[in-house]
């Protein structure tokens, strides 16, 4: 069971976040904006990030994750998934019986895992979720009270969660002004391997080419929009990076296996002088994505 408030308005009396950067402070923001919070603590690895998140009014404390876990009656977690094992195990000995527990990872099952090896029989308080929004910025300075807002949240319930921790971490997701869709996690793990973690993949791919050739200076001196566009991502945080992909090998074997062979025909069809299929692959992949823009708007 749950010390947050479930009557209207939805508020939480003590938030903790664990791993105050874009995500975490983000989500902290989003819920002060919509007056849903009272007191805000910390907790992480570096003492000057945690002192920068109090400078800007994301947290109102820094304290120990120990005394996060005895405070706090929701907790979130956002660090790096590869941290996730010792957060959780830290988490226990301390935990607030009625507190809920939810997260930001990236990945569900391993997270899943960690917890269940971690929270051991207080499973029930974390309810997992993940936030379909990001940015390439890192840091506390990077939080943005909007960064949730008509974004998608997915969540991915255990059975073993009471259906009021449910309803409260869907409501905090709401007051962020996120929409909520709820997946298995293995549905999630896939799905998130296709349009996330691939596309980061490639474009930090493609730098490191581009950076190792032999005219690489010339290359980006001439780079405008459309390359900043695509490798805008590549910029993201590499220890939370390789984190995830190392979560989701399994999910990102698949997608790299597939784009391998969508790689290999189209470069068939430029050796040969299969234009027509060019064409073809071109007006596809343009209409697809006009689609999806529209379905955004």
């Amino acid at each position: 069971m749950t010390a947050v408030t479930k009557t209207e308005p939805f508020h939480i009396s003590t938030l903790a976040i664990v791993g105050v950067g874009l995500i975490g402070g983000s989500f902290a923001a989003a819920l002060r904006q919509a007056g849903c919070v009272g007191r805000v603590l910390g907790a992480g690895r570096r003492p000057e990030t945690l002192q920068e998140a109090v400078r800007l009014g994301l947290i109102d404390e820094a304290v120990s994750l120990e005394d996060a876990a005895r405070r706090a009656d929701f907790i979130f977690v956002a660090a790096p998934v590869g941290a996730f094992a010792a957060i959780f195990a830290g988490l226990k000995p301390t935990l607030n019986p009625k507190a809920v527990i939810t997260d930001g990872g990236s990945t569900k099952q391993n997270v899943i895992e960690a917890a269940r090896a971690g929270l051991q029989e207080c499973i029930a308080q974390f309810v997992p979720s993940h936030p379909m929004a990001g940015s390439h910025e890192t840091g506390p300075q990077a939080a943005n009270a909007s960064l949730y807002q008509s974004k998608r949240v997915v969540l991915t319930p255990l059975v073993e969660n009471h259906p009021q921790d449910i309803e409260c971490v869907r409501a905090a997701w709401q007051a962020c002004g996120a929409k909520l869709v709820t997946l298995n996690p293995a549905q999630h793990d896939a799905a998130v391997a296709a349009i996330s973690h691939m596309p980061h993949w490639v474009a930090a791919l493609f730098m490191q080419h581009l950076t190792q050739s032999d005219d690489s200076a010339l290359k980006l001196e001439l780079a405008g929009s459309g390359f900043r566009d695509f490798t805008r991502v590549a910029q993201g945080s590499p220890e939370m990076w390789r984190d995830i992909f190392e979560a989701n090998r399994q999910s990102m074997q698949t997608e790299i296996a597939t784009f391998r062979k969508v790689l290999e025909r189209a470069e068939h069809a430029l050796n040969t002088g299969d234009y027509a299929y060019l064409q073809d692959m071109l007006e596809v992949a343009s209409q697809a994505r006009r689609d999806w823009v529209g379905q955004q708007s």
